[in-house]
């Protein structure tokens, strides 16, 4: 009996997935401490890890039914929870520092700023350490059942570049898995609805449709559009954009609505503690989901326990009230605004503090109108695009790419009220109705898409995504120029992947040829652009101060038989991307027959 497996390896949560026979993929659930005393299962392990210090976690209450003592470390509900008393030794969103392009992410830098923590994690040993968990748990619960590789997709968000991609699979690799295939998260949800829906998903969509999946979960949002198309009497999808990555989600709407509680109470004079601020953060979130999912509810009772010498501690107590929610979640971060109205990206400080690059603006509609607009720009530059969502007349006179439906993932859409108000706002901009389309499974479609998606792949029955490459890839190269003092040579950038290129696929750069230096440090530098999409293998654009800069390699090359350290070699350039989805870029001596392969696994300097 084969059996498919999907993993939601999400900032917040993760969740596991399994698609069995003829069965429909299904959620599994996860051993995991669920209190400093008590073990249990849920459907979904927080993307959390505490560690203690020495001695406060005694004994075998915080040993798994896998290992064979306690680990120094905790993983899950009871991490998270603890780990919010105590901040400086809780690591969460390790995800985003995984993507971060300013660090290096094999160091151990989380807990971020702890100086309590003596031995900190890197984000990829979090990653790794999240998916060895996961896979204990499937051996515990299921010890007939072990998971094959070949038969188990993980997913990432669509705004990953090639850096954090290879770096999710290195940290799979050192969790036992040697070789799996990676989905983008939008994609999964999408696969998710496809398969709940069955072949009544027709009927939702038609051929001309674009499709918006917006996905906001705790800590993350992330953006895909999909195109459905007729070929052969048949339709078909087609991902045509993904958005950046967004530092905003769940996470700072509880901490806006704990501010605002704050607020009040100081001005009635109860100012509150590091400790009561942090346990009014967590009586927000369940008090905004409690409203948000109950519409007769006028308010919700807030409980803030306090810290000190008296043997019974006091609470303090408070509302939260609908016109708040309203207020700070709704008006705060889906405000009505208009197509052109972008957020602000750059900050007006000259320094920042070091930390995650969280967004600087809350309005999420502004950066969904960020998205739709740049995603305008990238189907103009691209013939196959501008035809897969219909064609010039939809963009005649448009300021952003207008959508026909949407599919929302992520726990903040559980809320219908900001269901509602994303499609109000997109039906504002596109003058039009635009649908949701309905069956959504916003907690859990990411691990249930990637189980479904990982049994198409296997034995190929089923819709498929036509996808490839979220983005163009380009390598910088040094233009051939005269020597003028004081002023280097011009960056350029050859493209190597353009957008779309798909798995299994092999483009030689045809007809140039580069030099290289061998047997010396040399720098090599990657870009890639998501609003270039006409760009082909080969082209080489004049200035890459248009890129954004995603890693750079420095590296000794050994020289070919016959050649001195030092010494210019022409080479041939090739890019593959793998079946797992990997992007590879290769350098060949023709003479010689000597080749070297540059890893996007590498650190920003």
């Amino acid at each position: 009996m084969k059996q498919f497996y999907g993993i939601d390896l999400g900032t917040s949560n993760c969740a596991l997935a399994v698609v069995r026979d003829e069965e429909g993929p299904q959620t599994e659930s996860i051993t995991q401490i669920i209190t400093a005393s008590g073990i249990g299962e849920k459907s979904l392990l927080p993307s959390a890890v505490y560690l203690p210090p020495e001695g406060e976690l005694a004994g075998d209450s915080q040993r798994l039914p896998w290992d064979s003592s306690p680990p120094p470390w905790s993983v899950g509900i009871f991490a998270r929870d603890r780990g919010a008393l105590q901040p400086d030794r809780l690591i969460t969103s390790a995800k985003s520092w995984l993507c971060h392009p300013h660090v290096d992410r094999r160091s151990p830098l989380l807990p971020w700023g702890s100086t309590v923590v003596t031995q900190k994690w890197s984000p990829v040993e979090v990653s790794r350490r999240l998916l060895e968990h996961l896979l204990s748990s499937h051996r515990h619960r299921f010890p007939e059942q072990s998971i094959d590789p070949a038969h188990l997709v993980v997913t990432v968000p669509a705004s990953f570049d090639e850096v954090a991609r290879s770096l999710t699979l290195e940290a799979a690799q050192q969790a036992g898995l040697p070789s799996l295939t990676l989905l983008e998260e939008p994609q999964a949800a999408f696969y998710a609805w496809l398969e709940r829906q069955g072949n009544a998903w027709r009927q939702q969509v038609k051929a001309g449709d674009l499709l918006l999946v917006c996905d906001v979960g705790g800590g993350t949002a992330d953006f895909s559009l999909i195109a459905v198309s007729q070929r052969s009497g048949s339709l078909s999808l087609e991902r045509v954009a993904v958005g950046e990555h967004l530092l905003l989600g769940g996470d700072n709407m509880d901490l806006a609505l704990a501010h605002t509680i704050s607020e009040t109470l100081s001005q009635s004079g109860t100012p509150l503690d590091d400790h009561q601020f942090l346990a009014l953060t967590h009586a927000a979130r369940a008090g905004k989901e409690a409203l948000l999912s109950d519409p007769t509810l006028p308010d919700v009772p807030i409980v803030i326990p306090s810290r000190g010498r008296k043997l019974i501690a006091t609470t303090l107590r408070t509302t939260l009230t609908r016109a708040q929610v309203d207020a700070v979640i709704v008006e705060g971060f889906f405000p009505k605004t208009a197509p052109t109205d972008l957020p602000v990206i750059r900050r007006s400080g000259g320094l920042r503090e070091a930390g995650l690059p969280y967004a600087t603006d809350a309005a999420i509609s502004k950066h969904v109108a960020r998205f739709l607009t740049r995603a305008l720009a990238n189907v103009r530059n691209s013939p196959e695009l501008l035809a897969a969502v219909g064609g010039a007349e939809r963009l005649s006179g448009a300021t952003l790419l207008t959508v026909d439906a949407v599919l929302f993932n992520g726990g903040v859409f559980n809320a219908r009220i900001l269901r509602d108000r994303v499609c109000e706002l997109l039906s504002s901009w596109a003058g039009k109705t635009v649908r949701e389309l309905s069956g959504a499974q916003p907690d859990h479609a990411v691990a249930l898409g990637a189980a479904a998606y990982a049994r198409l792949r296997s034995t190929g029955q089923g819709l498929r995504i036509k996808a490839g490459t979220a983005r163009s890839y380009y390598i910088g190269m040094e233009a051939a120029a005269m020597a003028v003092p004081g002023r280097r040579a011009a960056t350029k950038a050859l493209c190597v992947a353009p957008q779309g290129m798909e798995e299994g696929t092999r483009q030689a750069i045809e007809n140039q040829e580069f030099f290289l230096y061998t047997g010396e440090s040399a720098e090599f530098r990657f870009f890639f652009s998501d609003a270039r999409g006409g760009d082909r293998t080969g082209d080489l654009l004049p200035d890459a101060g248009e890129l954004e800069e995603t890693a750079r390699l420095e590296i000794i090359l050994p020289p070919p038989p016959g050649h001195e350290p030092g010494e210019e070699i022409p080479v041939r350039m090739e890019t593959s991307v793998s079946e797992l989805g990997n992007l590879e870029l290769y350098l060949a001596h023709v003479e010689s027959g000597q080749r070297w392969k540059l890893e996007f696994n590498v650190r920003m300097r």
